[in-house]
């Protein structure tokens, strides 16, 4: 029975814009590049939930300060006269209020401004942020966790992985295009981690995250399942796992992270 103890809270935060400088570059793999922001503007920073997202503000050119807008009754405001930032949505994979220091990690092979930016990235260079203007937080007291994405997903699976208690267990689905985008995941909970491959052999119609979790057996009690990736990926495993397997959709959380069809696309299906 669902009670109030398993029930996800939604969370609002003031919207603040930050400029910050570079203060780390660590290469995850060679898939995948962690950049470390600090800078005085960090101080106050909240973000509550593994999948929260921000807006990148990217500058024009490495090494260039973006254009960073103000916040007021309409939303953000740029400065006239200077170029408006391309914006991007990321996850903030891990804040340190002690250290004031800010990670983001960005998948490299994908294209968009924001890739470009940190595939150059150097101590010293500028990046804006805007938000996290709020958090949907999912309770970490369920039996068991359903953790399903492609590589776009891997910051915020590995940053629940990290939060979840050594009580819980983790099922993790993550889709990969090369093999050299897998990293390794820590925590204390217990975890069953399938990596898988956009080029593995799937039934006539069946994409490999379906083919996947058809062979898979879902622990007892309860469970919660999040999943983010490309558009058409998760709406059809959102559909398998709620049609075929049953689950009710309030226990789902799926998330469009990208879409083939179109540029800085980011939605949720519930």
């Amino acid at each position: 029975m669902t009670t109030d103890l398993f029930k996800p809270q939604k969370v609002q935060h003031p919207i603040r814009t930050r400029l910050l400088e570079v203060k780390r570059v660590t290469e995850l793999s060679p898939a995948m590049r962690r950049i470390t922001l600090t800078g005085d503007d960090l101080a106050g920073f909240l973000s509550a939930s593994f999948d929260d997202h921000l807006k990148l503000l990217v500058p024009e050119a490495p090494g260039a300060k973006p254009n960073i807008p103000t916040v007021g009754p309409a939303g953000l405001t740029f400065a006239e006269g200077k170029p408006r930032p391309e914006m991007r949505d990321y996850t903030p994979r891990r804040y340190d209020p002690v250290s004031n220091e800010l990670d983001i990690d960005f998948v490299l092979h994908h294209d968009g401004p924001a890739t470009e930016w940190a595939s150059h990235a150097e101590p010293g260079h500028w990046l804006g942020i805007a938000g996290p203007r709020g958090s949907f937080v999912i309770p970490t007291v369920f039996d068991w966790h359903l953790l399903l994405g492609d590589e776009t997903a891997i910051p915020a699976i590995a940053r629940r992985l990290e939060e979840l208690p050594a009580t819980s267990k983790a099922i993790v689905v993550i889709k990969t295009a090369r093999e050299d985008a897998r990293i390794e995941l820590h925590g204390q909970c217990e975890r069953d981690v399938h990596w898988v491959s956009e080029t593995e052999n799937s039934p006539a119609g069946t994409g490999v995250f379906e083919s996947t979790l058809r062979d898979l057996t879902l622990p007892q009690g309860e469970g919660y399942v999040w999943a983010a990736g490309e558009y058409s990926d998760i709406k059809a495993v959102r559909r398998y796992l709620v049609e075929e397997r049953g689950i009710d959709k309030s226990r789902i959380r799926a998330a469009s992270y990208w879409r083939k069809s179109a540029a800085n696309s980011h939605e949720h299906f519930d």
